[in-house]
């Protein structure tokens, strides 16, 4: 029986975890999957239970697990401890003791949120983009790095660094993603001044061979940052490094009009997804059954489709929130200033997923 890890974390994410949750036990129950549910701390709840934000425990009962799902983690309450010791960092390390070097963050334009967007209507319309974003090499984890007093002067550097080993799997994640979609990859780079990217374009040339009916074009970052404001319809998965990968992720979310709309899923060798929203912690609305679960609710959906094998589980649940949506059913997040709508709350937008996912 498929075994699956909650980390609800901090803030709101407690909330949308929930509503996900219920949604994952009825789509999984409509593919006749049975699933079996554990759950543990991350973030800042981690650090007021047991002084860490990560304990040894939870990552022992996550690499036994075959996905996990986190809500989110951070909040004020934990700003003014040292960097090292902070929530992101429980995030960070189960990451790293996943081996979780493939982020997966689709970026998707329902059909009843096109005016949500800040961009034109007839721009976003048929938005349907993944980005693949290497997450464990790149200037982040390269050394050397850090700050020294040279000749006098504070300095600081960082250190890209990849090799193609690193390159060719999370290449490889791409074309393979893209054969599921329209089969066309973008990568984005800077080989015209980092050596780096020379190598990135080299290497993502030679895996392109293994993948003759996908089509592959490369693309300098500070032109794409462009195109993908100006025609953001045209690209179908973009893949890139870590630095990039992380500035044009946001940029492409921020298309689609809420944060509260993004999944994201970060894979790795060892089999164990890790999957949670892209939104923060939200510690402004945490407990007042105001915030958006769709972006939880979506996450489920990749979890279902990328470690249990269940893509029509997956696209029920994405054609239940076209729905809902369709609907007219809005937390406060996706209502535009002008629109006479009324906000519903948390559990009443799981309810209206629900609903439409058992009516399919």
């Amino acid at each position: 029986m498929p075994r699956i890890l909650l980390l609800p974390g901090d803030g709101i994410g407690p909330e949308v975890t929930a509503q996900a949750r219920r949604v994952l036990e009825a789509a999984a129950r409509g593919a006749d999957l049975a699933l079996d549910f554990e759950e543990d701390l991350i973030g800042g709840a981690s650090i007021d239970a047991h002084g860490t934000p990560l304990t040894d425990a939870a990552v022992a009962r996550a690499k036994a697990c075959h996905a996990v799902l986190l809500g989110a983690v951070g909040g004020p309450k934990w700003d003014a401890m040292p960097v090292a010791t902070r929530p992101e960092k429980g995030l960070l390390r189960i990451r790293k003791e996943l081996g979780l070097f493939a982020n997966l963050r689709p970026a998707v334009v329902f059909p009843a949120l096109v005016a949500a967007s800040t961009l034109r209507p007839e721009v976003v319309a048929g938005i349907d983009l993944l980005v693949v974003r290497e997450l464990t090499g790149g200037i982040y984890f390269g050394e050397p790095r850090g700050q020294a007093l040279v000749n006098g002067r504070r300095e600081a550097r960082n250190t890209m660094v990849y090799d193609e080993e690193e390159i060719a799997r999370i290449a490889r994640v791409a074309f393979e993603a893209a054969r599921k979609r329209r089969r066309a990859v973008t990568h984005v780079h800077k080989a015209n001044v980092l050596e780096v990217s020379q190598l990135w374009v080299q290497v993502v040339q030679e895996v392109a061979a293994d993948y003759p009916d996908v089509s592959l074009q490369h693309q300098l970052v500070d032109s794409m940052a462009m195109l993908l404001l100006r025609e953001p319809a045209n690209y179908d998965v973009i893949v890139t490094g870590n630095l990039f990968g992380d500035i044009l992720s946001d940029e492409a979310a921020m298309i689609t009009g809420s944060l509260g709309m993004l999944p994201s899923a970060s894979l790795g060798a060892g089999g164990v997804g890790l999957y949670e929203p892209v939104h923060g912690s939200a510690p402004d609305i945490a407990g007042k059954n105001q915030a958006n679960p769709l972006a939880a609710i979506l996450s489920v959906a990749m979890l279902l489709e990328h470690s249990l094998d269940a893509p029509e589980a997956a696209e029920a649940i994405r054609e239940a929130v076209a729905g809902a949506l369709a609907d007219g059913h809005r937390t406060r997040d996706l209502i535009l200033p002008g629109q006479d709508l009324a906000a519903i709350g948390c559990v009443e937008m799981g309810d209206r997923v629900l609903a439409r996912l058992e009516r399919s």
